[in-house]
């Protein structure tokens, strides 16, 4: 704890594979339970360096970084992956087949109590999952896209018309395997957030 020495954090997602955090420190500890604290970020470290209050015109900018990290969802890396897998490494929508470009895109929003399984996931680009958690677009329980009315009557360069508006009307991609479609209870509530939205 002393030495601040910055630690890597395993976290077991599967047998053999495991999500790393780095780095950790550990700032505290309970000896007698065999229990130890701790935290991934280093803000703490830097408050006891902290400069006397001057004008910010006056100070230079240092060059120094902390880890932000507030709340990180440990499964995410690993349902990423199994996302990503099951669409066979493409966007569902535009089949783009760069997995640094692509994530998998929660139907049912964790933070609504989704489930990190891959029927409530749709592996998309980084545009398309931006664009479905704005709901620009939406996809219903029979798999095809609607757009928002308001960006099909948008004027702007290729990106729109190429990313956004010719998806309209499209059917998406889909796994293989019939267990890891997209839920269609699930498209349908979003489907419903998407219309409200509109």
């Amino acid at each position: 704890m002393e030495a601040r020495t910055p630690l890597a954090y395993f976290y077991r997602t599967d047998p053999g594979r495991y999500l790393a955090t780095f780095p950790v420190y550990v700032v505290g500890d309970d000896p007698r339970a065999l229990t130890f604290l701790v935290n991934v970020d280093e803000s703490w470290v830097l408050a006891d360096r902290a400069a006397p209050e001057v004008e910010l015109a006056e100070e230079p900018l240092r060059r120094e970084y902390a880890t932000r990290t507030v709340r990180q969802r440990l499964f995410q890396a690993e349902f990423r992956r199994r996302v990503i897998d099951a669409y066979r490494t493409r966007c569902a929508l535009c089949s783009l087949k760069h997995r640094a470009l692509l994530d998998a895109a929660h139907i049912t929003a964790d933070s609504d109590a989704g489930e990190p399984i891959v029927s409530n996931g749709m592996a998309l680009c980084k545009l398309h999952h931006a664009a479905f958690d704005q709901f620009f677009f939406a996809v219903t329980p029979d798999y095809q896209v609607v757009v928002r009315p308001s960006i099909l009557a948008e004027s702007d360069g290729p990106m729109l018309i190429v990313g956004l508006q010719q998806i309209h009307g499209s059917t998406i991609v889909l796994p293989g395997r019939e267990d890891q479609r997209p839920d269609r209870d699930r498209l349908a509530l979003r489907f419903d957030r998407f219309r409200q939205a509109s």
